[in-house]
């Protein structure tokens, strides 16, 4: 649940862009929520051959999905298994490093900038929206050094975010996914789930929470966190002698490399705001119907989330903050294996963790 208004917050922040393989859509609504706690990042050129999008839902506050939004896809880049060529072992490292990042006296002092007030008690920072500029990507991002100060005993922030993110080089996709946002793909009118919704009731989430000495009631984390996957929420992450991958709550996400071909029509990177309303079939059915008569991406993610938000908070459905890209790619996409070879795509499980 969560704070709601009297009346609903319907503007938008909608943007469109491109480069030579692809053109994008997305647009984010606060809607029915005291706050808007999603963020995003929309970068077509991360190099000469490579895209990055990602779908940023913050909880108990919004200055994670924030840094996430600033700084995930910067360490992407950073990381030198992205050099070598290992995008996903590059991905699921910076997840872990915005954990790392945001404790310490630096960590503080990234978030407080992000944020415009910062509850001392509990670390929990709230702040505005945040979406990089698409020229952003190609800044070096500074060495993140340790910094002496009154906060440098700072754990981390209690609030926390989901991640969906995909990366598109070539003719492959990339999604990794941690907590309930998704990655779906269009293929030939069909939606395909390219990850997996990580709710603690999954047997995979449930044995490893009870194994760090959490407990599931009513559907959430230790009675409060309905998601069992999510950068922040240190509190969840204070077992000394269990690694990253095993506390109670993890940032470790899912990577699923797909290979793209020609019957691929579009992917949606969305949050739980829109597929609480929707299925992801729903959604591809009426993505697809809405490009018969709109061709600009944004308007067809903004007729989404009017179609999503609810008359009245009444049900609870509809009443999230809501963020949805669209990912187009232009055709022909020149796939490496035939149409008659392609077969539906997996969603993957999540990769061992490279010490």
């Amino acid at each position: 649940m969560g704070i709601y208004l009297s009346s609903p917050k319907t503007e938008k922040f909608s943007e469109d862009g491109g480069n030579g393989r692809l053109r994008y859509g997305l647009s984010s609504m606060q809607g029915w929520r005291a706050t808007m706690e999603d963020a995003h990042a929309a970068i077509t050129d991360l190099d000469a051959t490579t895209s990055f999008f990602g779908v940023y839902d913050g909880h108990g506050g919004k200055v994670v999905a924030k840094f996430c939004s600033k700084f995930l896809h910067q360490q992407v880049l950073k990381n030198e298994a992205y050099a070598a060529g290992d995008i996903g072992t590059s991905i699921q490292k910076a997840f872990f490093r915005m954990d790392e990042m945001m404790c310490g006296q630096r960590g503080w002092r990234e978030l407080a900038a992000l944020g415009d007030k910062i509850n001392k008690f509990t670390g929990m920072i709230e702040g505005l929206i945040w979406s990089p500029r698409r020229g952003g990507s190609n800044e070096k991002p500074d060495d993140w050094v340790f910094e002496e100060g009154p906060h440098s005993d700072f754990s981390g922030p209690t609030c926390g975010c989901t991640a969906c993110v995909v990366i598109i080089r070539n003719n492959q996709l990339i999604v990794a996914n941690a907590g309930d946002s998704r990655c779906v793909i269009s293929r030939k009118g069909q939606a395909y789930n390219l990850s997996r919704d990580h709710k603690p009731d999954l047997e995979a989430e449930k044995e490893r929470i009870l194994k760090a000495g959490g407990f599931i009631h009513a559907g959430r984390v230790n009675g409060s966190l309905n998601l069992a996957r999510a950068i922040g929420d240190v509190e969840f992450k204070q077992n000394k002698f269990l690694p990253v991958e095993k506390q109670i709550v993890t940032a470790n996400p899912d990577i699923n490399i797909v290979e793209l071909c020609d019957d691929d029509d579009f992917l949606v990177l969305a949050c739980d705001g829109i597929w609480d309303c929707m299925s992801s079939q729903q959604l591809v059915d009426f993505i697809h119907e809405q490009l018969q008569v709109e061709n600009k991406l944004s308007a067809v993610c903004e007729r989404v989330l009017d179609r999503c938000l609810a008359p009245s908070t009444l049900g609870g459905e509809g009443c999230d903050n809501m963020t949805m890209i669209v990912v187009q790619f232009k055709k022909p996409i020149g796939s490496i294996a035939s149409t008659d070879e392609q077969s539906e795509p997996a969603v993957a499980e999540s990769k061992p963790v490279e010490s």
